[in-house]
């Protein structure tokens, strides 16, 4: 009877163990308890690597009041700066400014943020963190715009040391003042800065420095602009004063540019030497056409006016002379010499033919006057003897006059006519040389030519 129970006894206990058995391997293999792809059997720790410390917990950053500086009421913080350009993107001489895109970095040490490591050299943040430590208040001097890039997130990196080093970075794009002179323009060089300060800490709080010197500053090889030539970058520091705060570390960024000059050889130069040239043209064509040389003198003047106009367009309104307003007034001041060198040459045309119309009409054989022809002819018939009764008077009268009497009236005006003529040749040849337009557009082929190769050679040895 005991062995019976016995055996019963071990049957339920066999029973209840597979159907446990049975019951955990469908929980297991329940397609509810886990997703598609994934496998079946739970995969292994890995035993070599430590359980996860949250950041702020590691940094300490709660136990710490981050809104003082490093060393609190001890000497200066130094803050090393150094800057990679990553393209200067634009330069207005309209606006005097320039756009630049840079990677900005800071290196200072706060020992608040300092952690124990022995695997881990740095930990690396993104700008989360920024909000919750100190960082260095750098801003740009003379700056009209700037902003921090935020695609896809803040463009800002924060790298902690074990021993309390920082290096933070972020990628900045400004828009910045620059001072420049265009009294050489378009033949200039332009040197434009960009300037980084604190803000709220004077020298005795944070001292501004360039970590590596003149190393400090890099530059993408792939740099360039249309308009300029990126001759080099430097960097200098020095102290900045301010009357109600105090003085402060002053870091710039310097860099020079020089203007291509052949854009404006093909867009000012030519053009405005082409137009001098063709108001020469005037000088070739005849006195008498009146419509040519008038409309290619006013086309002139006029496409010069309009050369002018264009480029003050593009410029800032200064207050001085820029290199290219000399050659194109000059170069205005020669079309409009020859414009009124027609002028000169019409007037006296018209002066000479008038006065050679006169000389005409009073020196040319046959063209005495009638009056005196009349008078001339009346004498001698009143002086003949067999036209008056008073014969002996007649022939005293007239015996001494007779040579005068003798001479034909017409012999007497062809013998008036040459002394006439010289004595006008004589006074008027020194009026002759001036009026003679023929010459005086002679003289001008050569002397404009001459006169603006003069001007150019000049022009080119000054400001080249």
């Amino acid at each position: 009877m005991t062995f019976l129970f016995l055996k019963a006894a071990l049957f339920v206990l066999c029973a209840i163990a597979e159907g446990g058995k049975m019951k955990y391997s469908l929980r297991r293999t329940n397609p509810q308890n886990h997703k598609h792809g994934t496998p079946l059997f739970k995969k292994m720790l890995d035993e070599t690597k430590t359980h996860a410390v949250k950041s702020e917990h590691l940094l300490s950053v709660e136990d710490h009041d981050f809104t003082m500086r490093p060393a609190f009421a001890g000497p200066a913080v130094p803050v090393g700066v150094d800057v990679q350009v990553e393209s200067l993107d634009s330069i207005s001489e309209v606006d005097m400014d320039f756009t630049m895109t840079l990677y900005l970095r800071h290196y200072w040490k706060d020992e608040r943020l300092s952690f124990p490591s022995k695997h881990n050299k740095s930990m690396t943040f993104d700008g989360r963190l920024v909000k919750k430590i100190w960082v260095p208040d750098v801003f740009f001097v003379h700056s009209k715009r700037s902003f921090i890039h935020d695609t896809t997130t803040e463009n800002i990196m924060i790298r902690v040391y074990p021993d309390g080093h920082v290096l933070y970075s972020l990628r900045v794009t400004v828009t910045s003042a620059c001072n420049m002179d265009f009294s050489r323009f378009p033949l200039d060089t332009q040197t434009c800065t960009l300037e980084l300060e604190s803000y709220a800490y004077t020298d005795e709080d944070l001292m501004l420095y360039w970590k590596s010197g003149d190393e400090s500053l890099s530059t993408d090889d792939k740099i360039s602009l249309s308009q300029f030539l990126i001759q080099k970058f430097h960097t200098t520091s020095r102290l900045a004063f301010y009357s109600s705060t105090g003085w402060y570390n002053r870091l710039y960024i310097n860099f020079t540019l020089r203007r291509h000059i052949f854009f404006f050889l093909l867009q000012t130069y030519f053009p405005a030497t082409l137009m001098v040239m063709l108001s020469w043209v005037s000088f070739w064509i005849d006195r008498r056409a009146v419509p040519a040389r008038v409309s290619l003198g006013i086309t002139t003047v006029l496409t010069m006016s309009t050369i002018i106009t264009g480029v003050n367009a593009s410029m800032p309104r200064v207050s001085y002379i820029k290199a290219v307003d000399i050659y194109l007034w000059v170069s205005f001041v020669f079309v409009f010499l020859s414009v009124l060198e027609y002028a000169a040459v019409n007037y006296l045309t018209t002066v000479h033919d008038g006065t050679d119309r006169k000389l005409r009409q009073k020196t040319l054989p046959g063209t005495c006057d009638i009056s005196s022809m009349r008078t001339m002819m009346l004498n001698e018939a009143y002086g003949r003897p067999e036209s008056n009764g008073l014969a002996g008077y007649t022939q005293t009268t007239v015996s001494s006059e007779e040579p005068a009497e003798k001479q034909d009236p017409m012999a007497v005006c062809l013998s008036i006519g040459p002394e006439v003529k010289g004595a006008k040749k004589r006074t008027l040849r020194g009026l002759r040389i001036i009026q003679n337009t023929h010459a005086i557009d002679a003289y001008s082929r050569m002397i404009f030519p001459g006169a603006f190769i003069f001007f150019n050679l000049i022009y080119w040895s000054v400001y080249l």
